[in-house]
């Protein structure tokens, strides 16, 4: 019993990964939203601009169009997008109950709160300066806008986890621990 004790400790137990990947579907479709409003009223390219800039990930710049002219609308590149978007957000989800698993702290909201908006904060640092020299076209959506639109997303991803992760023997329902 004890030898178990020291070899699980600091992993997470009963991670739902059901909960996590529908959070991040969930939390991103949100952010996805937040990012179509900003930039449709922010931005003289037009709505559709963000899912060039999303779709660019997987097709390549060529989908981009030039920058100061409104982006049209193209079934694919936004299909694309969504799928780009969704599979990112629910690797998040995962990443995000696998953080709060390994704190030992699923069931507490303020904790899940605090992981979600570093989380999210890390993910538009990560995105928006680390990898700016491999995809170039990221530089134009960095602003406060899309920081805030992030931590929203962590927020999200994290709260939305607590609340439908299934909880183990003994373990408190959310947000009471």
């Amino acid at each position: 019993m004890e030898l178990r004790m020291h070899l699980d400790r600091g992993m997470p137990r009963d991670m739902d990964l059901f909960a996590a990947g529908v959070a991040g579907f969930a939390a991103g479709a949100l952010l996805m939203v937040l990012e179509l409003a900003w930039t449709a009223s922010m931005s003289g390219d037009g709505p559709w601009r963000t899912t060039q800039i999303v779709a660019a990930l997987t097709l390549g710049p060529s989908v981009l169009s030039a920058a100061g002219t409104s982006a049209p609308f193209d079934l694919l590149v936004v299909t694309v997008a969504l799928i780009t978007h969704y599979v990112l957000g629910i690797f998040s989800g995962f990443v995000v109950a696998w953080v709060l698993g390994a704190l030992h702290r699923v069931g507490q909201l303020g904790v899940a709160e605090a992981v979600g908006a570093l989380f999210g904060a890390a993910v538009y640092f990560i995105n928006f300066h680390l990898l700016i020299p491999l995809v170039p076209w990221f530089a134009e959506l960095s602003g406060w806008g899309t920081l805030i639109g992030h931590v929203i997303f962590g927020l999200a991803t994290a709260m939305l986890y607590v609340r439908l992760a299934r909880r183990g023997l003994g373990q408190p329902a959310a947000g009471t621990a």
